[in-house]
């Protein structure tokens, strides 16, 4: 009794699914009607005189810029074979030249800076009309005839210590000058000097004061008595360095 309830049961199921694939596979058809377009001649035209549907190729002779453009990429196709080889010199050179715009314009940065910080360097910068002006048209005069040190200590009674700093760096400028350490020279920057300098420990020294120098003088900041202390010591040390030499 319970086989033929069981077989009873398959058969049922099997024509309910029986049917309803009959159903999902029966046709539906579209009975709107159909708006058939015309294309005209006046359509034609149109795209015809769109330069977007232009496919013509247009063959060229190639000019010199070509020629050397081609012939350079040549050249490093070659230097990168020499390199990594040629089955990964492909591969490099295309990375290259991703980044190469962004190396070019590094470079550019590098030497604008390199040039406002020399222009800087031998030019004074606008101060105040409040602030003492030290000029180039003064600077050969001081380092060359006036008393320096007189000059400190009357900036550093005055409490103008931005200017103390400023004729401290001078005198540094006069003793490297009078002991040959440096060819002074009024239209040299302050990156000649350094260079010119043989001494590692001189020239670390020269650089430091060279940087508070240019933070203080070129960058317009006023100090109070406390900085200038501290910068002094720094000043003092370059100064007891030249005199033992």
């Amino acid at each position: 009794m319970q086989r033929l309830l069981l077989l009873l049961f398959f058969l049922f199921h099997g024509l309910v699914i029986a049917s309803a694939q009959q159903d999902s596979l029966r046709v539906k058809y579209d009975t709107e009607s159909l708006e058939v377009q015309h294309i005209g001649e006046e359509d034609l035209i149109k795209f015809k005189n769109d330069p977007k549907f232009d496919y013509e190729v247009v063959a060229s002779d190639p000019t010199w810029w070509d020629d050397f453009k081609t012939w350079l990429g040549n050249l490093f196709l070659r230097f990168f074979e020499w390199i990594f080889g040629i089955e990964e010199a492909a591969g490099a050179l295309a990375v290259f030249l991703r980044i190469l715009p962004y190396i070019l314009l590094a470079l550019l940065l590098f030497l604008l800076v390199r040039f406002f910080i020399n222009v800087n360097s031998s030019a004074p910068a606008n101060s105040n009309s409040k602030s003492p002006f030290v000029g180039l048209s003064e600077e050969e005069h001081i380092i060359k005839n006036e008393d320096i040190q007189v000059l400190i200590q009357k900036a550093v009674k005055e409490k103008n210590y931005r200017l103390a700093i400023r004729y401290y760096y001078l005198y540094i400028l006069q003793l490297m000058s009078a002991q040959e350490v440096i060819d002074w020279q009024l239209q040299k920057t302050n990156h000649d000097y350094e260079k010119e300098i043989k001494k590692p420990d001189l020239k670390k020294a020269f650089t430091k004061i060279t940087l508070l120098y240019d933070y203080v003088w070129y960058g317009d900041f006023s100090i109070d008595e406390s900085q200038y202390q501290k910068a002094e010591v720094i000043f003092s040390i370059v100064q007891k360095t030249l005199k033992n030499e």
